[in-house]
């Protein structure tokens, strides 16, 4: 094998491993009244994360105001929620995957 043809194949798996890592990415600013409190992303970039938490946030308020449920996908992603909630806020973690890509976020929204 030459020299060229190695470092293309070093460099094709090192992209590959690099796409099927985790990252942590810097919550966005929540646009209601709450936070964003984390954001995982698995094979894609950290602007599509903050893409896909912002529209699962209008999806759920079109579902029903600051309680409301998104059941609908998410920019091509199917998406689960997970909820402990009190009279006066939402903690919740949303897991939305597509093809082997996985966006991860977390929120606390005040009622």
């Amino acid at each position: 094998m030459t020299l060229l043809a190695l470092s293309a194949l070093v460099a094709v798996q090192a992209t590959a491993t690099a796409a099927s890592q985790t990252r942590v990415c810097a919550e966005p600013r929540y646009p209601g009244n709450g936070y964003f409190t984390s954001l995982t992303v698995k094979g894609v970039g950290c602007a599509t994360g903050s893409r896909l938490a912002f529209a699962y946030y209008r999806c759920r308020i079109r579902a029903g105001g600051r309680k409301g449920r998104c059941t609908n996908k998410v920019l091509g992603y199917g998406c689960t929620e997970k909820r402990n909630s009190i009279p006066t806020e939402i903690d919740a973690r949303v897991t939305c995957k597509r093809a082997g890509r996985t966006i991860t976020h977390t929120y606390q929204q005040n009622t």
